[in-house]
């Protein structure tokens, strides 16, 4: 019976082919499914054979231990740089599209709450 190794849903596009090439360079052998025309099923890496689930498993806990290692490495360098973006500064480089996003949050928070407090007079 096949045995989910990897959920694919919110991984991005580089990992899980750096996965893909993992599995295959070690012959272990899985299959895809993907998230359907509307997102909401399952994505995913699953084993055909239940005996390669620790090896497989061993292999991408290895791999995202050094992913780990290295984004925290990229981002500690950026920030003693002073390059690392921050929420200053997004917002002084488009200052505009933050009041648009500030006003379409307000708007829906608008309409969500007033019905509530259209019950309370």
């Amino acid at each position: 019976m096949a045995v989910l190794l990897f959920k694919l849903n919110t991984v991005p596009d580089d990992e899980a082919h750096d996965i893909r090439l993992l599995l295959t360079d070690n012959n272990i052998d899985y299959y895809e499914t993907s998230a359907g025309n509307w997102g909401i099923s399952l994505a995913g890496i699953w084993l055909r054979d239940h005996n390669q689930l620790v090896q497989a498993r061993s292999l991408i806990d290895h791999y995202e231990r050094t992913r780990y290692r290295q984004a925290r490495a990229e981002y500690d360098l950026l920030r003693a740089e002073g390059r690392q973006r921050t929420l200053a500064g997004i917002l002084k480089e488009n200052p505009l599209r933050f009041l648009a996003y500030l006003a379409a949050i307000s708007l829906i928070l608008y309409f969500s709450i007033k019905p509530f407090l259209a019950l309370g007079l």
